[in-house]
């Protein structure tokens, strides 16, 4: 295969299913059309994604969440850096998560939501994102699992109620010098089992092919960016592959005005033990380890615990 695939998840998900899956093993990323999250919704949302960005900095400071490595709320500038680098990202973001009721066996381990008072419909809208970003990840994963020649629905309840964020994304306009090769987010890979990206047709997002050249991602408008991450690389012994990449300052006007994206990070449930599939194993299966240690692990490593 000479690119990365760009499927169509409204046809029946056994004839794409290996399509996808080796995007995923060769490139760890692949771009999903019609996926069934509403164009009115997203157009909704990116709009209130820009209100709360534009809001004074004194306001958005006011929903930072201490001590809960940014989790839920606003985290601004200068906050995030990717494993190992050396700078931090240039970016400020918002964090939507799940809601469970205080009685739920996994509450623990996720924060009530905060929600902006200055935007009006901003918990309705996002709400409903979030769930409909669940629904098109869950459809992702029937087709990795038809690929990994799984029962379809094998992912349901690795997923169900799973620690999933959501992340409103602003990266700031740059200017002069400063822009000239200017990395807005550095190399890094995600931590959790799929990504699932919003607003990608923005110039800028590039993976590192196996090759070590940097492949740029054009999606058609409104389509959605999936890659693999750590834990479902974990998960399948690294046969559908977390690919590092990053988001890079574009060449001409676009280097000049800010940069908007919304992310969806589909977690396991914090209880799911990633132990290597049976049909994965061999001398250098990593060991079992719970998702939520390993969320800790990593989210230690780019300095968000």
């Amino acid at each position: 295969m000479t690119q990365i695939a760009s499927v169509s998840i409204a046809r029946p998900l056994s004839e794409v299913a290996d399509e996808l899956g080796r995007s995923f093993a060769e490139y760890g990323f692949a771009v999903i059309r019609d996926h069934g999250i509403p164009a009115d919704l997203i157009a909704r949302a990116e709009a209130m994604s820009k209100a709360f960005f534009a809001l004074p900095e004194e306001v958005k400071r006011s929903y930072i969440l201490a001590g809960s490595g940014g989790a839920r709320g606003y985290t601004p500038f200068g906050t995030e850096k990717a494993k190992d680098a050396q700078v931090h990202d240039l970016k400020e973001f918002w964090h939507v998560g799940r809601d469970l009721p205080s009685d739920h066996p996994l509450s623990e381990f996720m924060a009530p939501n905060i929600w902006p008072a200055e935007v009006d419909g901003f918990k309705e809208t996002f709400e409903a994102l979030y769930a409909a970003f669940e629904e098109a990840g869950g459809k992702v994963l029937r087709a990795i699992a038809l690929h990994l020649e799984l029962d379809e629905n094998f992912f349901d309840a690795t997923v169900q109620d799973g620690n999933s964020v959501m992340r409103l994304l602003r990266y700031p306009p740059l200017e002069g010098e400063e822009a000239k090769g200017a990395i807005r987010a550095a190399a890094h890979g995600d931590i959790n089992t799929i990504t699932l990206l919003l607003g990608a047709e923005e110039a800028g997002l590039e993976l590192l092919k196996a090759d070590g050249d940097w492949l740029a991602i054009d999606p058609p408008e409104g389509a959605l960016v999936v890659n693999i991450g750590d834990m479902l690389d974990r998960l399948t012994n690294g046969r559908l592959v977390s690919t590092t990449h990053r988001v890079v300052n574009p060449h001409g006007d676009a280097a000049h005005r800010a940069r908007y994206s919304m992310p969806f990070f589909l977690h396991f449930r914090p209880d799911y033990v990633i132990e290597t599939l049976p049909s994965c194993v061999d001398e250098t299966a990593p060991p079992p380890i719970s998702s939520h240690d390993f969320l800790l692990q990593r989210l230690r490593e780019i300095n968000l615990a």
